[in-house]
């Protein structure tokens, strides 16, 4: 009689997992996760985890909060599924939640991704440079982003995605997505400090549009800090000098904020650490903390207003739809889930508990194969060397174990995988924005133990 196959068999045999290489799994299937609570996530061998990239850097409420549990519930209850076409209450609610917290004049674009969320970015503001009339309005296509960004999995998402290792192999770009070099205190060049790095990085961008035309650039878009590809944390002088560059060109600025949105930096939206304003915001992840698939596009008011016409058939609304875009469930239990945000205060706590954070690995930086320790709120990179002096990145054999000592050690965290080759060296660092002084000491100290490993 065949024996029954357990569930980390059937998962081996029959789940195509993201970003993994399954030849292992043959032998060693995954052991299935079973439960969550707070900062923690249980394996089927009842192993306690500490979860400190919360999810896939989303889970910024925490795991177990039954209020969302709840929201969910009650909204499955009297509306299982709304058309995007038609309004609902959490759905109206939401987006204008949205817009209070981005202190901006505008209209929201709902989607079940931060991928999708970044298509529709695109979408409108091709179309917008085609109605507005302004700038050249026609010819504006191109878009540019930055190297070491990651922006999604769709066309035209990863075609953004200034990250070689996520497009080798699938062939070039989408024609028209173009990068510059990002801000990179750490790697800058021994002429500037930090400030003028910074200012240096804006001016390159202003010279690929002016090379490239500005009347061909439609839009410029940009994590506040580079999450993914490695936490990248740019000089104060350089996301206003990002808005003037785009002021002077005409060029719209999109503010990716999936990752550093909801309060993940210490401020509600991560541009707010900085003066500037965008033109378009989109956002995912921490939007429902991971418990409902949704995203969301927020576009400002001038945005907007190049799509209204009092003729229906000229096909100047935005021809663009998600079929659980707005969803009643997911708008409900994001509705939620800000409400928690603000009422627990988690911004002003990932704040304070960065900073605890940074303080508790400060010693990390005598340690000869730790380049750097960066980041803002509870969103910290450790990035790894092999020597200071030559900054070559550690190799990855080393960074994985780090990784598995602290995995054994009951502690979670990962780093930037499938980046850049060579410098996949970042150790990443991104909890639940609720997780206790405790729990924090708990990780720091499972870090530290692994680093000495290397």
């Amino acid at each position: 009689m065949a024996m029954e196959r357990t569930i980390g068999q059937l998962d081996a045999e029959s789940i195509w997992h993201p970003v993994k290489q399954h030849q292992s799994l043959k032998d060693s299937p995954l052991v299935p996760i079973t439960r969550t609570e707070g900062s923690y996530i249980f394996d089927a061998n009842g192993k306690k985890y500490l979860d400190a990239i919360a999810g896939i850097w989303c889970v910024n409420v925490g795991y177990g909060r039954e209020e969302l549990a709840q929201a969910g519930y009650d909204a499955l209850k009297t509306l299982g599924y709304v058309s995007p076409y038609m309004a609902s209450e959490s759905g109206a609610k939401l987006g204008a939640k949205l817009l209070e917290t981005a202190k901006m004049k505008g209209r929201v674009y709902f989607s079940c991704s931060g991928s999708e969320a970044n298509e529709a970015a695109f979408k409108m503001a091709w179309q917008y440079h085609q109605q507005s009339g302004e700038h050249g309005g026609w010819n504006r296509k191109k878009i540019i982003s930055r190297y070491r960004a990651y922006h999604g999995n769709t066309l035209a998402a990863v075609s953004a995605t200034g990250q070689a290792e996520r497009r080798i192999g699938y062939g070039l770009n989408a024609p028209g997505f173009l990068q510059v070099p990002p801000p990179y205190p750490y790697r800058r060049d021994q002429y500037h400090t930090p400030e003028e790095h910074g200012t240096a990085m804006a001016q390159w961008l202003d010279d690929m549009i002016n090379y490239e035309g500005a009347q061909t650039v439609a839009a410029f878009i940009m994590e506040p800090i580079i999450s993914g590809g490695g936490v990248l944390v740019p000089p104060d002088t350089y996301i206003p000098a990002i808005r003037k560059v785009c002021d002077k060109h005409g060029v719209l600025l999109i503010f990716d904020e999936v990752v550093s949105g909801f309060g993940r930096t210490g401020t509600f939206w991560g541009h707010q650490n900085w003066s500037a304003m965008p033109d378009i915001i989109t956002c995912a992840k921490g939007l429902a903390s991971g418990y409902q698939p949704i995203g969301a596009t927020i576009a400002s008011e001038k945005i907007f207003n190049a799509f209204l016409s009092d003729d229906p058939t000229d096909l100047k609304h935005f021809r663009h739809v998600n079929t659980y875009g707005a969803h009643p469930v997911a708008t409900a239990v994001a509705l939620r889930n800000i409400q928690i945000i603000e009422d627990e205060g988690l911004c002003e706590r990932a704040a304070k508990m960065g900073n605890y954070v940074m303080e508790q690995l400060d010693e990390l930086i005598e340690h000869p194969n730790v380049g750097e320790v960066r980041g803002k709120g509870l969103l910290i990179g450790i990035e790894m060397v092999e020597r200071k002096d030559t900054k070559v990145g550690l190799g990855g054999d080393q960074m994985n174990t780090i990784l598995g000592s602290m995995k054994e050690e009951g502690v979670i965290i990962t780093k930037n995988g499938n980046t850049v080759p060579s410098l996949c060296n970042v150790l990443v660092i991104s909890p639940p924005l609720t997780t206790t002084e405790a729990e924090m000491d708990h990780m720091c100290d499972a870090l530290k133990r692994g680093i000495l490993k290397v």
